[in-house]
């Protein structure tokens, strides 16, 4: 087609991800490097995090989201990555062979430029991930006014000025939720409590003693929301305790007044883009299985950050951006080496969350991993055939884990190894 745009590396969303993995590709010398974003700026989610706590691994000091991605986007202009804002790739081709490669394509519109079709050597998917809205849960009662997902509060009070109301129950411990619990009262309202179905916390516990004990709200775990009240506003909710099968306990309804019920029960990795192409989804994950290379199942296709899995941190987003830009930048090339043979990484025992799904004994990599369920002790992560090993002192589902894993262990590895279980046990 004629009046198809070619780029060399494209990325598709301008957050932390995609912002390192545009910088690691015009670094590993790729020329034509741009990044779409649909939003008026770029920065992503953390447009809107103006709270301390980013960069402590990346920078070696703490700052503020906006301060965060403000230093990742002087990098990546100074490169000389474009961003193509206030665009919306709305379509996504499945890649085509050509010459012997990949190609990936998709559609975009944009105010100024109409409708573009876009063709790059190479792609990364970077979309970030969204909330679980009220809809995904079941409360019963009818829809008023004053119930949000814990992120667009957040944008709500940090980037338009606004308040969501006065009294405030938050269901969830999503690190999100515990952060905004703070931000509420900071701006004058009451917190009423916050509640979690779960018997752990399944944010970080630095964020419960910041945001929770610091500023006395009070938390109950095996806890849920069942019921909303209020019809043009919201006006109360009934909280119910839960037994260990996730049931309400007969007889501990309570109903809790508050005009605004902030949802703070998971993230969802963005996808729909990833389905159209046809990557293969990870089940474990809901997002595109991945191998180190952060190369997912169509060869010209790479995906970093939250579209992969939820990270807890963003420095580690930012690693996987990179990791994701440079072999990105090395495909388009024509020079990303094969990695030789591939084994598929499979959760064992309170394993809830593997990252990358894939390794081959092409390089060095890091496996990101979340458990299923908390270990307050000692404990030991580790893997078949004595891939890895790793003692901790504690495991949470709320913090992801890291583990390094040696190409030279893997080649090593018995030629009719082709799955390796990762698991934990307590010491």
């Amino acid at each position: 087609m004629s009046d198809t745009r070619q780029v060399d590396v494209a990325v598709i969303g301008a957050g932390p991800a995609g912002t390192a993995a545009a910088y690691a590709a015009r670094r590993e010398g790729a020329e034509r490097v741009v990044v779409f974003e649909r939003d008026w700026e770029p920065g992503g989610i953390l447009q809107q995090c103006i709270h301390p706590g980013f960069g402590l691994h990346t920078f070696g000091e703490e700052l503020t989201g906006p301060e965060y991605m403000h230093r990742y986007l002087e990098k990546a202009r100074d490169a000389g990555v474009r961003f193509d804002l206030n665009t919306m790739v709305f379509q996504m081709d499945r890649p085509e062979e050509r010459g012997g490669k990949k190609i990936a394509s998709f559609w975009t519109m944009n105010p100024s430029r109409g409708i573009e079709h876009i063709e790059a050597k190479s792609l990364v998917l970077s979309m970030g991930c969204r909330e679980r809205p009220a809809g995904a849960l079941g409360i019963a009662g009818s829809r008023p006014s004053g119930v949000y997902t814990a992120g667009t509060a957040q944008r709500f009070v940090n980037m338009e000025g606004l308040m969501p109301g006065k009294k405030v129950v938050i269901m969830g411990t999503g690190d999100i939720g515990l952060i905004m619990a703070r931000r509420m009262v900071l701006e004058g309202a009451e917190v009423v409590g916050v509640f979690e179905i779960m018997p752990w916390v399944s944010g970080l516990r630095r964020n419960i003693a910041q945001c929770l004990d610091d500023f006395g709200i009070p938390y109950y775990l095996n806890h849920s929301v069942c019921e909303l009240h209020g019809r043009g506003r919201l006006e109360g909710v009934t909280v119910v305790e839960v037994g260990p099968d996730r049931r309400s306990v007969p007889g501990s309804d309570k109903y809790v007044a508050c005009d605004t019920l902030l949802l703070a029960v998971g993230l969802i990795p963005e996808n729909e883009l990833s389905r159209m192409a046809g990557i293969e989804i990870e089940p474990m994950t809901n997002g595109p299985a991945v191998n180190e290379y952060m190369q997912t199942s169509e060869e010209c296709v790479f995906a970093a950050g939250n579209v992969v899995v939820v990270y807890d941190l963003v420095d580690f987003v930012s690693q996987e951006g990179e990791r994701a830009g440079m072999y990105a930048a090395r495909y388009a090339a024509g020079n990303l080496e094969k990695g030789g043979r591939s084994f598929k990484l499979v959760p064992g025992n309170n394993v809830r969350i593997l990252s990358p799904q894939v390794l081959t004994a092409g390089s060095d990599v890091t496996v990101y991993l979340r458990v299923g369920e908390p270990v307050e002790g000692k404990c030991r992560l580790f893997a078949d055939h004595g891939v890895f090993s790793k003692n901790l002192r504690y495991a949470r589902p709320g913090e992801m884990n890291e583990v390094k894993v040696s190409s030279a262990v893997l080649a090593a590895l018995p030629s009719d190894v082709t799955d390796i279980t990762v698991s934990l046990e307590v010491s």
